[in-house]
């Protein structure tokens, strides 16, 4: 089902009220759909990438209406000195809306600080609450497809595979390109291709460096540039006091988990999007600390995931292919931290039901519904 707006456009309304609204996401991920669905915006929008835009832009022949929206506008040297001054000398019903396929918190190329006049809002991939998903075939579909609008409603797998690969020659010949300053793009797109086959697993700088031939510190500044782009997030492990958990590797996932080959790893980078997209809902919303963890002790024990609020877990989450036992690793946890809310969940199985100690051992659907 195609929802009528996406989850993010009644807090987009609320905030341009009182400060400039940012929307950061993955490309083509409906940022700019969401923003030209606003009231008044077909008059009010300029794109930094559109030449005439670009020009009235910098000579700030702005639209008269009550509503700028600026896309792009990260790719200007000054954009943040420039947003400033717009807000700074606006008139009183003046909205003024930011949307960019990067971080934008991050680039901060010259200018002034905007500290204390934005809401950052990040827009992700369609998820199975805001699709209304409600049993395994619907989160299969999900899962082959997508989340990126295009190809999930194409309905086709081979135009999602080929959007995929269209969309990382985009990636990386256009956003790095337009962004860092990075010569070996050729080098770069292989480790774009290699990343894929390792999710699941903590992610070695140092073996990545042995297989493309680069060093540590190129390896760790193109996994930086995937991040700020939306490529890939990374999720560090969960440690605390009572537990021998290891404590430096991160794991990595993709924002379009169709790229990743194994059905139970892609299951897995599905479900880290969808605890990301509501860990950061909660976070720009409503203010919460939460974070994304993993965690694995040096007993060989595992937990997928980790939500952590204050430095306390929150939720624990196991991913399975299929219906399985309960796996060693939550068990383990659940019984450090019996008030944390824990879930054991499949992507082809039927189960439903709760342990004597209390985890929830349900198809994903169920605990995924009840996110965002």
């Amino acid at each position: 089902m195609r929802p009528r707006s996406r989850y993010l456009a009644a807090q987009v309304r609320k905030d341009l009220k009182t400060k400039m609204v940012f929307v950061a996401g993955p490309r083509q991920v409906g940022k700019t759909t969401m923003a030209r669905s606003l009231p008044g915006a077909a008059a009010g929008y300029l794109n930094w990438d559109v030449a005439e835009h670009r020009e009235r832009i910098l000579r700030r022949e702005l639209p008269p209406g009550n509503l700028w929206i600026f896309d792009e506008i990260h790719k200007y040297r000054n954009w943040r000195g420039y947003l400033k001054g717009l807000f700074d000398g606006r008139s009183a019903n003046r909205r003024i809306m930011v949307t960019g396929s990067a971080r934008l918190d991050l680039y901060r190329r010259g200018g002034d600080s905007l500290q204390g006049r934005y809401h950052l809002l990040r827009l992700h991939p369609l998820s199975a609450k805001e699709l209304g998903l409600r049993g395994s075939a619907e989160l299969r579909d999900l899962m082959v497809l997508g989340g990126f609008p295009e190809p999930y409603f194409g309905g086709s797998a081979t135009g999602a595979r080929r959007w995929s690969r269209e969309y990382r020659n985009l990636l990386i010949r256009e956003e790095v390109a337009g962004l860092e300053r990075i010569h070996d793009l050729g080098t770069l797109e292989a480790l774009v291709l290699r990343l894929p086959e390792l999710v699941g697993s903590p992610l070695s700088l140092n073996a990545l460096k042995e297989d493309l031939q680069v060093s540590h510190k190129t390896v760790a500044r193109w996994m930086e540039v995937l991040e700020r782009l939306y490529a890939v997030f990374r999720i560090p492990p969960f440690g605390a006091p009572r537990i021998r958990a290891i404590r430096k590797a991160q794991k990595h996932y993709h924002f379009d988990w169709s790229l990743v080959g194994e059905d139970p790893q892609r299951f897995e980078n599905l479900v880290a999007a969808h605890l990301l997209k509501w860990v950061h809902f909660e976070q720009d919303t409503r203010g919460r600390d939460l974070e994304l963890r993993y965690f694995r002790d040096t007993d060989g024990r595992e937990v997928d995931f980790v939500v952590v609020e204050r430095r306390q877990p929150l939720l624990f989450v196991e991913c399975k292919w299929s219906d399985q036992p309960i796996d060693k690793g939550i068990r383990y946890l659940k019984a450090r931290f019996p008030a944390t809310e824990s879930w054991q969940v499949s992507a082809t199985g039927t189960k439903d039901y709760r342990t004597p100690e209390g985890i929830r051992v349900a198809p994903a659907v169920a605990l995924l519904d009840g996110l965002v």
